[in-house]
């Protein structure tokens, strides 16, 4: 009778755990179903540094060049709006950081802001561009601030959307950060349901985070590879303190804060404006993380002055 009891017991657990499984288990997309969704043209795939990189350059050519660099986990899509809203004066362009979105991983496994770096030099290369003004958010402003610092001359102005970047709790100077081991899980199990109260956390009212850009998140991170760069990023992201670097800036900078942001918070700004102090701070009380997702075209009015100015 105990044998028996037992026996159902285990049966149940197992069946549960195979339930459980089925439902979270979620694989890679074909990349050709991810292009055919989200790819504008196949020119936009392009060999940068030895690299296939998505990349969307839109607006005049001969106009004045902005760089948007996307944060940790996102991609080009995100800064859409503003892009539309800048186009008609500026040549803008997007890319899509090596293993996210539709940038294919680097096939030497290197995610270090020095590798990225480079991307940008070969980027500006590959397109012609001598100097763009660069607009970076959360990852995407440490390379941001980073590139402006190795690279005064090809860079015009820069823009800092919470900016990464100074020690943080988890993040310690010229250490490695520890990588839980779930979140490795990630690689295998990425259901859509547990993805959104993380994304929402980048904005003050996650209510606000569409289905669509819900869709769009979830699937461009199960690209091929995407996941596993995903976390060899984080395992490569060994900060250097920032000081040194920022005080080599020679471009007008603006930062841009969301006062309800929850992962960078606005207090960070001062360690910025401590040592920049002619940098511009602009923030919304009432936004998060991801001004140019969650209130596009307000966000975008100062920023567009500042990048107006002569």
């Amino acid at each position: 009778m105990v044998r028996r009891v037992l026996l159902t017991i285990v049966t149940l657990v197992t069946v549960a755990i195979a339930a459980v499984t089925l439902w979270a288990w979620t694989p890679d997309l074909p990349r050709r179903a991810l292009e055919a969704k989200y790819l504008k043209q196949p020119g936009d795939m392009m060999d940068v540094g030895g690299m296939r990189l998505h990349v969307r350059d839109t607006g005049p050519r001969a106009a004045p060049a902005v760089i948007m660099i996307h944060g940790t986990a996102s991609h080009l899509q995100s800064f859409d709006d503003w892009a539309t809203g800048l186009e008609d004066s500026f040549r803008v362009v997007r890319l899509d950081l090596p293993g996210h979105g539709l940038s294919e991983p680097d096939p030497a496994g290197d995610y270090s802001d020095e590798r990225s770096i480079a991307l940008l030099v070969a980027l500006q290369d590959r397109l012609g561009i001598a100097r763009a003004s660069m607009i970076g958010s959360s990852l995407g402003g440490r390379i941001a601030w980073r590139f402006a610092a190795d690279h005064p001359g090809r860079t015009a102005k820069l823009v800092l959307l919470a900016p990464d970047g100074f020690a943080s709790p988890g993040f310690h100077y010229g250490k490695a950060p520890d990588v839980p081991l779930f979140v490795g899980l990630m690689k295998y199990f990425l259901p859509k349901r547990l993805l959104r109260p993380q994304l929402a956390a980048a904005y003050a009212d996650g209510s606000k985070m569409s289905g669509a850009i819900l869709q769009r998140y979830h699937d461009l991170m199960r690209a091929p590879g995407n996941r596993e760069a995903l976390l060899q990023r984080m395992r490569q992201t060994v900060l250097d303190p920032p000081e040194p670097y920022l005080k080599k800036i020679t471009a007008p900078t603006m930062l841009v804060w969301g006062g309800k942001d929850r992962l960078i918070p606005l207090s960070n700004a001062q360690d910025y404006l401590r040592v920049m102090p002619d940098a511009e701070l602009v923030t919304f009380p009432d936004l998060g993380h991801v001004p140019q997702e969650e209130a596009p075209a307000r966000s975008l009015v100062p920023v567009r002055a500042f990048l107006e100015r002569p």
